[in-house]
């Protein structure tokens, strides 16, 4: 009944709309990460939260960024990356907030641990294997041995049948991040790589240090997203750094309302610690981007001298 239920403040409101996921399913999924370093989590989001994700996602590869045209980035020749996917749709505000996520990760990664990178990419078909076996390497190693968690949260837009995430279980904690020749990996049984296909809204989550890769061949086109969590105390390397990569997250006012403290944390609320003040990226834009540029001054020029011809000669005749 109504009166049996009294809800105090924001905090009582976030749990009330999204309550904890009961302990033996919490359990399960920490002891798969643990061991494994990676736990498949199917049906997290709801089939109508998923196709609202799915056509957010969608607007931002009909083209590339190009003046006041959201889109992709191309910067590679077989993947379309998205970024900032928190600001498209509720849903991934949501997904990156789920209770059952929340609390494995408070687990495995301690309380101090927030989400530093949200993107997504459209993987085109390819028999090419161009994302090779690796760890993600985000911390500097040359300060001490200790190897740092850092987990993705992934999910897949699209449905995977080939080109899905593989992952070598067991393989995670046991060396500094790095790339992974394939002879390294060559007396590796096929048991103990887990290749992660399923419909779309399939979701994982996975120790980035862990040996992985995108699957291959890739027969379709693939769309999922990925979401970092790790401790943004801990120094990053240096080329992390001079990108500017785990800059403050770029959020949607609209999408942030009934957020506990908690969530407030994870998110990164009024963290300046690796912000960076004015930052501009080194380097000069391609040739390319520069002769289209000139291009378009000139349409746009030849748009406003086209209009003011256009009203004096109404000016004339009127």
């Amino acid at each position: 009944m109504r009166n049996q239920l009294q809800i105090s403040g924001a905090n009582e409101i976030a749990r009330f709309l999204r309550p904890v996921p009961d302990g033996p399913a919490v359990d399960a999924v920490f002891s798969r990460l643990r061991e494994d370093g990676i736990a498949v989590l199917p049906g997290l989001v709801s089939p109508d939260t998923l196709l609202a994700m799915q056509q957010a996602f969608a607007t931002r590869l009909q083209r590339t960024r190009w003046n006041n045209f959201e889109g992709y980035q191309k910067t590679e020749p077989y993947r379309h990356l998205v970024e900032d996917v928190l600001t498209l749709d509720q849903g991934f505000v949501d997904l990156v907030l789920h209770p059952l996520v929340t609390e494995v990760l408070n687990r495995y990664l301690g309380e101090e641990y927030e989400l530093t990178e949200a993107k997504g990419w459209k993987s085109l078909p390819t028999k090419r294997d161009f994302h090779g076996w690796h760890g993600d390497a985000w911390y500097d190693q040359r300060v001490g041995d200790t190897i740092h968690r850092e987990v993705k949260l992934a999910i897949y837009l699209s449905d995977v049948r080939s080109g899905g995430l593989n992952y070598i279980k067991g393989s995670h904690q046991k060396q500094h991040p790095r790339i992974v020749k394939n002879d390294e990996v060559a007396g590796i049984s096929s048991e103990q790589i887990l290749d992660v296909t399923g419909p779309a809204g399939t979701a994982i989550l996975f120790d980035t240090s862990g040996i992985h890769r995108q699957g291959v061949p890739m027969l379709e086109e693939r769309q999922a997203c990925f979401f970092n969590y790790h401790d943004p105390n801990i120094k990053l390397q240096r080329e992390d750094i001079d990108y500017y990569r785990y800059h403050p997250l770029i959020l949607n006012a609209a999408l942030l309302g009934n957020l506990s403290d908690e969530d407030q944390r994870i998110l990164g609320f009024g963290n300046k610690l690796n912000f960076r003040p004015a930052f501009a990226r080194i380097g000069q834009p391609s040739i390319l981007y520069r002769l289209l540029s000139a291009g378009y001054d000139a349409e746009v020029a030849l748009k406003h001298l086209s209009g003011r011809i256009s009203m004096r000669l109404r000016r004339i005749f009127s």
